[in-house]
């Protein structure tokens, strides 16, 4: 009987989740870095003169460098308490995982530590985007050889002349 009257009392004081706030919050954070990307690219462009592929790469591995250096100091984690799914949602969220893993596992030495937890961590994200992509491959082909979704061969063929997709 106590055990029931206990749970219930913590049931009544436990903090409930504000998810429309959560869900504002992460949104304004997570656009606001997808925006700092955003001007790196345009940065890139104008000021250094690269073109746009190459732009948004560098953008692309600014963001990690960044991400990383901030999680070194311990600032990223501070900036996601606040930021909540935002700040790891983008690429700075698996930037941030496989820096705290690194940071986490230097004890262990650089091959039994570090890098067996940046591989285990990086193989699992790897594998499920593989094996995600296969998926929706199988489900593309379908959708399209059976005329379920036939406007998705127009959008392959438009891609095609417009020169965004390569493969043939």
């Amino acid at each position: 009987m106590k055990t029931k009257k206990y749970e219930q009392v913590i049931k009544n004081h436990e903090v409930k989740p504000n998810y429309f706030k959560n869900a504002a919050v992460s949104f304004f954070f997570g656009g606001l870095i997808c925006l700092g990307g955003q001007l790196l690219i345009e940065m890139y462009i104008h000021w250094f003169g690269f073109v746009r592929e190459t732009a948004s790469t560098l953008a692309l591995v600014t963001v990690i460098l960044i991400t990383a250096i901030l999680t070194g100091l311990g600032v990223y984690d501070e900036f996601g308490q606040i930021a909540k799914a935002g700040a790891f949602i983008p690429i700075s969220g698996f930037a941030n995982s496989l820096t705290s893993a690194a940071l986490e596992s230097r004890s262990e030495g650089v091959v039994l530590g570090i890098a067996t937890n940046l591989f285990k961590l990086a193989g699992a994200v790897i594998v499920f985007a593989v094996v995600s992509a296969y998926v929706f491959g199988i489900i593309r082909y379908f959708l399209v050889e059976f005329n379920i979704l036939p406007q998705l061969k127009e959008f392959e063929t438009m891609m095609r002349l417009v020169g965004l997709l390569i493969v043939q």
